[in-house]
């Protein structure tokens, strides 16, 4: 043990910045851990055969627990970084190798590899609602088993943010459809007024009355003046402003369409709508040449899910908005992966709308 504590120290010394643990043993529960040096912390990757887990260590932490992995589970360690390659060898019967070498990877394109990724909101920030959604602690850091949840809600904000980014104006009123527990809700709050220096008005709608009342006792909390929540159905609901943006996170099959209709009906300039349960056009399909297709339940259900929402990325193109279908997170996180996002534009030609409308058609026959 000392030998190796020994050995560690010197990789860690010279500049190691990125680090592999590989040939497990039998009863090691990962294949290969790889840590990378981040900013004030290393971050851990334990791979298995189809997941990856993570989670973060401080620096006073990484000698220990390399430690404890080589005595234990790994008997190989490669690192890289202060223009080495380090490598330390355990053989089956216990014998300790440690060598260093020039590395043939240069510092620089170690640096670049491991350079952190920009997000929007940042480790270190305080953002209360990320802390109560147990995704930050209080002193703004990442808590690791949130770490995709947190990924998420950072892609959620860039695909709105590469809109945001070019507005001209600096005030904003937001319909946001099925709000549920308003977590994205919040969030969109405090990047359009804390990051952005927007002046908003967001009402959050839902058929839920404990949720709606929680969500008013969370702005209360936050501050929040121009966040509001109200009791209702989006079929038929008459907005208290001209809109700017519609937002519809996982309303249930028929409602995002309620929400996307109204948005079109207000002329929203902005829609972003992630669609959830799809099963109206799963209980028509019927077709002898879509056979391959509908005769196996989640099959049919998956295709039934895309044709419905490449139907409504038509339908939005129609009524004069430049339409993407965007992915939200990773296929591995759920298969409810899709976001859509129209941009009302000016009039395109009519043979293009026709074009739309007709697919939209084909496609519902």
């Amino acid at each position: 043990m000392d030998e190796i504590t020994t050995c560690i120290q010197r990789l860690l010394d010279s500049g190691c910045v990125k680090i592999i643990l590989s040939k497990p043993v039998k009863s090691a529960g990962y294949k290969k851990i790889t840590i990378e040096e981040k900013a004030g912390f290393y971050q851990v990757e334990k791979l298995t055969e189809k997941q990856a887990f993570h989670e973060n260590l401080q620096a006073g932490e990484l000698s220990d627990r390399l430690a404890l992995w080589l005595c234990e589970d790994y008997r190989q360690l490669n690192g890289f970084g202060g223009g080495y390659e380090s490598v330390l060898l355990i053989s089956k019967k216990g014998k300790i190798t440690f060598k260093q070498k020039p590395s043939s990877v240069s510092l620089k394109q170690t640096e670049e590899h491991n350079r952190k990724k920009k997000y929007i909101f940042n480790e270190g920030e305080i953002i209360p609602p990320l802390i109560d959604m147990g995704i930050f602690t209080p002193e703004g850091k990442i808590v690791p088993s949130m770490y995709d949840k947190f990924r998420q809600i950072n892609r959620f904000i860039e695909v709105i943010d590469d809109y945001v980014k070019t507005l001209p104006v600096q005030k904003l009123n937001i319909i946001d459809f099925g709000c549920g527990k308003s977590y994205l809700t919040f969030i969109l709050y405090y990047y359009l007024t804390e990051k952005k220096n927007f002046d908003v008005q967001i009402v959050g709608l839902d058929l839920k009355a404990d949720v709606v009342e929680k969500c008013n006792e969370a702005v209360v909390k936050y501050g929040y003046k121009g966040l509001e929540f109200t009791l209702g159905d989006i079929n038929g609901y008459q907005a208290p402003f001209d809109v700017d943006m519609v937002v519809t996170l996982h309303a249930c099959d028929t409602a995002t369409d309620y929400a996307l209709y109204n948005a079109i009906c207000w002329n929203a300039k902005m829609i972003f709508s992630v669609p959830c349960c799809q099963h109206e056009l799963n209980g028509q399909i019927e077709s002898g040449d879509l056979s391959l297709l509908t005769r196996y339940g989640i099959i049919k259900e998956r295709f039934a899910a895309l044709m419905t929402d490449a139907i409504r990325a038509d339908l939005l193109e129609y009524c004069g908005y430049k339409t993407q279908v965007l992915e939200f997170v990773d296929l591995s996180h759920t298969p409810k992966n899709l976001l859509i996002r129209g941009i009302k534009k000016k009039s395109d030609s009519r043979e293009h709308r026709e074009k739309m409308l007709s697919e939209a058609k084909r496609g519902m026959e």
